[in-house]
């Protein structure tokens, strides 16, 4: 058993292969360690977090290691059957790479029963051992896909998976299932749970008839404890999004806390307008929202440094300050400017908006697809009456220092878990070269650009383990990629090193363009 540094608040525990790790989670489900918040199975590792008020990571590691790990095996779960068109993108190389017919992978495929070891990534998203011998070892691609169908079937290491949502991924993709691996309006949003034995049928060569189609979910925007005000959009910018701090504690559905990307920010818009710190509020990024007032409301935003206008009913407009309490008429519009530094504003609503909690949660995952969609010119979003009579009256100082474009901005990291994977030069590398934020970012994570790329010096596949928000992996191409508030909760590319949690913010508010220096700094154990 080993111990791998992850960040100031969280840690790899190592195990010998799948059957330890699922023993050591069983027994810390069964038995709760204090102070742990979350617990993320991987292929033979366990990702625990936990809060550092409570509990050390020397503390920790002392009590698990007291654990026995030779439990009973479970007991073997439901058989399902999981149809298949085998036309993926990658059939035809994977079958040159294995040396076989495309037949021939189709026939191994369809010729084993799986197992659900774990659940992760993404909410769905199982983790199927078992199968051919000679998919034991395939390997993910060089560059991960930004984009992979819904339903699309993939090998990777070990591993037969199916990707719940459109997203980004590395697996190596051989076709795609019709059936919905993930539906909030089922009892049980996930079809397959850990220990559900799994059948793969090709389409080509068995009838299959669709399931019905599932009525759509109900819209998350109710009128619930709604008051006489309302604010209505009249432009979104480049993407305006429902935020409060995320749903925490889900990772054994798979579910990842997702939430605001610039928490700090978000808390002083709440405590501006006299909410509690984890009302959902607006996330804009860039500039461009509009809203008009219906009612008297009580506003505050904060975040990006930027410009916003107030313009009344009758037309009249003049500039208002961010970073305070802003009352509007019936009929005033608040618009948002470009911001001059930082990337994304936090636009709390006195008494908070009318959002029917997911999951417990009204965030939105964009990768996941939980939670409310984001903001379209027309909505109107109710506001609740407000639970406190006072409204801080102060205006709260902003961030001293958010990035601009083409600025360079320092994070500290916390090397590990998978540092020895690479060379000396490569950790060298990391914290003296500078990263540029390409275009291809957004709140999954920040993608990285270097002159020169991280080499490894380990080159085998890495079996899925668990992944943290703040993780920097690494895929086969030598660029980083950052992860961020929806990032998938494991991954199969080495992650060299973790930004501290102290900076996360600052990383949420990293425009494209900016630049990244890393700055390492030790783990108090």
């Amino acid at each position: 058993m080993r111990f791998l540094p992850v960040n100031l608040d969280a840690m790899l525990v190592e195990l010998a292969d799948l059957a330890q790790t699922l023993a050591l989670l069983a027994s810390l489900q069964n038995k709760p360690l204090a102070g742990v918040e979350e617990l993320v199975p991987g292929a033979r590792t366990l990702l625990v977090r936990w809060r550092p008020a409570a509990t050390t990571m020397a503390r920790l590691r002392e009590e698990i290691l007291t654990r026995k790990l030779d439990g009973a095996a479970p007991a073997a779960g439901r058989l399902i059957t999981i149809p298949v068109h085998y036309q993926g993108e990658d059939l035809a190389e994977l079958a040159a790479l294995l040396g076989i017919s495309a037949a021939e992978v189709i026939a191994r495929h369809t010729g084993a029963e799986y197992s659900v070891a774990f659940t992760g990534f993404a909410p769905g998203f199982a983790y199927l051992s078992g199968g051919h011998a000679s998919f034991d070892n395939i390997p993910r691609r060089a560059t991960p896909r930004t984009r992979i169908p819904a339903g699309a079937v993939g090998l990777a290491g070990r591993f037969s998976g199916i990707y719940p949502q459109a997203s980004p991924g590395g697996w190596q993709i051989i076709g795609q299932t019709p059936e919905a691996m993930w539906d909030l309006s089922r009892a049980q949003p996930a079809l397959l749970q850990p220990g559900d034995r799994v059948r793969f049928v090709d389409i080509a060569k068995a009838g299959y008839q669709a399931a019905p189609a599932t009525a759509p979910a109900p819209s998350s925007a109710v009128p619930g404890e709604a008051s006489a005000s309302a604010l209505e959009v009249l432009a979104t910018g480049l993407q305006t999004l429902i935020q409060d701090l995320g749903r925490h504690g889900l990772a054994g559905q798979g579910v990842a806390a997702s939430g605001a990307m610039d928490q700090a920010a978000l808390k002083r818009a709440n405590r501006l307008v006299g909410n509690a710190s984890n009302t959902a509020a607006l996330e804009a990024v860039g500039g461009g929202l509009q809203l008009r007032s219906r009612g008297e409301t009580v506003v505050a935003v904060t975040g990006a440094s930027l410009a916003l206008t107030l313009t009344e009913a009758k037309g009249r407009s003049w500039s208002v300050p961010s970073h305070q309490a802003l009352a509007l008429a019936d009929g005033d519009t608040l618009s948002l400017g470009a911001p001059s530094a930082g990337l994304r504003s936090y636009l709390a609503a006195r008494g908070g908006f009318c959002i029917t909690p997911v999951l417990g949660s009204c965030a939105t995952d964009t990768l996941a697809r939980i939670g409310p969609p984001p903001l379209a010119v027309g909505d109107v979003l109710g506001l609740r009456a407000p639970a406190n009579a006072a409204v801080v009256g102060w205006p709260e100082t902003p961030p001293a220092a958010l990035p601009r474009p083409q600025d360079t901005v320092t994070l500290d990291i916390v090397l590990g878990p998978r540092d020895d994977w690479f060379s000396p030069a490569a950790l060298a590398l990391l914290c003296s070269q500078a990263w540029q934020v390409t275009p291809q970012s957004n709140r999954v994570g920040l993608r990285l650009q270097g002159e020169l790329r991280l080499e490894r010096s380990v080159q085998q596949e890495l079996p899925s383990e668990g992944t943290a928000w703040g993780a920097i992996q690494v895929p086969a191409n030598g660029q980083p990629v950052l992860f961020l508030a929806d990032h998938p909760l494991t991954g199969g590319y080495p992650v060299i090193a973790n930004v501290a949690s102290y900076h996360l913010d600052l990383a949420g508010q990293m425009p494209v363009h900016a630049w990244v220096r890393f700055n390492q700094i030790g783990v108090v154990p």
